[in-house]
Order: C-alpha cells, then structure tokens, then sequence
C-alpha cells in the first residue's frame, strides 16, 4: 500500500523506518499505524482499511479474542501472504472468514439444521470458530479436500464495520503466539516493529486479548468442542 506523507489523518502515525521510495519523492511505501479513538472507529479511518483491502492488502485488526491479521476473500496473493506470515505455505494453512451476521456466513456454508441455527443465533457474534461444511460459493483457493471451513462472527465493532463497509468477508488467521512474547501479540506498538513493511495497516486499539475462540466442530452432525477458548457455548 502506498500513502502519502499529507493526508492520512491525525489518527494514523508513520514510523522512522517507513522507507522512501527514490522513484517518486512524493510517496513513502511504508506500514500505517492507524490508532483508533476511545470513542470508536472514524469513518475515514474505515475508508482507508476498505481501500487497502480492496486492493489486495494486508493487515492486523484487534478482534473480541486476539490481534489478528486478514485479507479480503478471494485474493489469492495476499492469502499467500497471509500465510507466510504465519510460516505456513498456503495450501497447510487453516483459514477462517469472517462475517458480520448469519446471514452473510449462510452464503458460504451448507445449509444449517435448525438445531445448529438456533446455537449459531445464541452465541454470535462471540467468541467462537465454528466449523462447517463449505458450501460452493466457498473462493477455489479455499476448496481443500477437507471442504470445510471455519467462520467467525466476532463481537467485535472494528471488525463487523470493516466487513460491513467492504461487503464482504474477510480471510484471517490469529497472530502466532506460540514462542512469543506476551506483548509481541497483544501490543500493537511491539507489534509495528515486528511486522514493519510486512503488512499494510495495524489498526491499533490498544492492548489486546492474550486467549483465542473456543472451535466448534459442527461437520458430524453433533457439536464438538475441538479447541476450548474464551467463547462460553450458550445451548
């Protein structure tokens, strides 16, 4: 992503190690620390965020659980990205979208048994990954032989808006937090400086939860609780 030194809001701030570009004197290519207000989110702050998406960035947003990063669904080079953040090569890589509503996650997963619809309803947005079939509309980069995939509907304003804005899911995956330090996940300003020029925007809203989702499995036919998290299953 590209930004210019003017412009980009009293809000964001720009690191010492954001680089020149020599090409053009009047661009710096450079990772965009985007602080978020007490008070929430500011509708330009979410243009920025949408705009960087769209045009196949990458980026780190806090969400009810841990930071985490995201790309917007179906852009396979920065998927590919996303992945090599994680150290993982894409096709090993276990993804989740997230969706602002049940509605829109209905679009990319079979179709539900009342009883699993009632839960989904109970315990979203929350906490949680819920495990399901994926339905075709699923992006072909996604399609592993597993057909599967897991969705996030997090109680989170900054994430529901950015999906919401952009109009469609976005692809994410935690930060890593195995071997590493407490405030290399849950800091954003340790974070700027372990990720500089490897993601486009850190959307900075403070620190950050150190506990993941609790994975429902719903794929048997019966709920499975796969991962134990901070999401407490209402049934």
């Amino acid at each position: 992503m590209q930004c210019t030194r003017g412009g980009i809001g009293r809000h964001a701030t720009l690191r010492g190690w954001c680089r020149l570009r020599r090409a053009s004197s009047s661009l710096v290519v450079c990772t965009m620390l985007l602080k978020i207000h007490p008070q929430g989110i500011e509708q330009k702050q979410l243009d920025i965020i949408c705009n960087c998406l769209e045009k196949g960035g990458v980026i780190i947003y806090p969400t009810d659980t841990v930071y985490a990063f995201a790309c917007k669904l179906g852009n396979l080079k920065a998927s590919e990205k996303l992945a090599s953040l994680k150290g993982k090569k894409f096709e090993k890589s276990n993804f989740s979208i997230v969706c602002n509503n049940i509605s829109q996650a209905s679009d990319f997963i079979k179709p539900l048994t009342n009883d699993f619809f009632r839960v989904l309803k109970h315990n979203t947005p929350g906490a949680f990954t819920f495990v399901f079939e994926a339905s075709s509309k699923i992006p072909k980069i996604l399609q592993t032989k597993k057909k599967t995939i897991g969705i996030r509907i997090p109680d989170s304003e900054i994430a529901q808006r950015i999906v919401e804005l952009l109009g469609y899911p976005i692809l994410t995956s935690s930060l890593p937090t195995e071997d590493m330090e407490l405030e290399e996940y849950t800091n954003p300003e340790i974070m700027e400086d372990i990720y500089n020029s490897k993601v486009d925007i850190i959307i900075d809203n403070g620190i950050g939860g150190d506990k993941t989702s609790t994975v429902i499995d719903f794929t048997c036919g019966e709920i499975n609780i796969i991962r134990e998290g901070i999401g407490e299953l209402v049934l």
